[in-house]
């Protein structure tokens, strides 16, 4: 049985609001690859549900369909989720994907449950922040989101992407490899779109919120193309989620 602790709440029916997120230094983006049906993926959970409070980071769960048949099928699974995660690997030079993988600004990886380890990996690209980085702003605007990006002439043109995720999660497990446990569960991405690319300068893209997934919050990511590195990052929380 899942028992959602979330709002819950359809997007269409928030009432009209304006608000805006920035960051004069942009975010780490730490992406953790998961499933309720591996039985090494709760303490990194626990580790994501942790990181979520940090104003520096922001933070995205993926659950992957690789474990869906050992006997529990996640419910947030999605095949587009381990996509990323392959994409990923090849990139990042890696032979294989596993659970739980922690991402960092889509330049390093590291087992989601060191959480030493992990932190030392935010560390090093907080400390490789660049200096030309391109801004990024969110701006809520009744049932939109407006992303605006402005900055120097990137390398190669940007992937602007937009991902949307649910609120806290609580979960029992009645099979597979959790069975008997109840798993929490942070920033599940219930939705991922690239809404355009970035080359430089001042550019704006509207994105609608209705009829996506997604209760708790949205991020935007401006990532080099083939699952390079991200040069910005900035999420914003719904109103009432948890």
């Amino acid at each position: 049985m899942m028992k959602r602790t979330s709002f819950g709440a359809a997007l269409a029916g928030l009432v009209l609001l304006v608000s805006t997120v920035a960051f004069a230094k942009s975010p780490v983006v730490v992406e953790l690859f998961t499933s309720q049906g591996c039985s090494s993926c709760p303490p990194a959970e626990a580790y994501l549900d942790d990181l979520t409070k940090r104003p520096d980071l922001v933070t995205l769960e993926y659950h992957i369909d690789y474990w869906d048949y050992i006997g529990w099928k996640d419910p947030f699974s999605d095949r587009e989720y381990t996509k990323r995660q392959q994409a990923y690997s090849e990139s990042l030079g890696g032979r294989y994907v596993y659970t739980p993988q922690m991402v960092i600004n889509g330049a390093a990886h590291e087992v989601g449950s060191k959480r030493g380890a992990v932190e030392s990996l935010i560390q090093a690209q907080q400390a490789r922040a660049e200096p030309d980085a391109p801004t990024l702003r969110l701006t809520r605007n009744g049932d939109s989101i407006v992303v605006n990006l402005d900055g120097p002439v990137p390398a190669a043109p940007l992937d602007i992407v937009f991902l949307a995720y649910d609120g806290r999660h609580e979960t029992e497990v009645t099979r597979g490899e959790n069975s008997g446990q109840t798993l929490v569960n942070a920033h599940v991405v219930r939705g991922m779109e690239r809404i355009g690319r970035w080359a430089g300068g001042p550019a704006e893209f509207t994105v609608a919120l209705k009829g996506r997934k997604g209760d708790g919050g949205c991020a935007v990511i401006a990532q080099a193309p083939g699952h390079g590195p991200i040069a910005a990052a900035a999420a914003m929380k719904f109103p009432g989620a948890n």
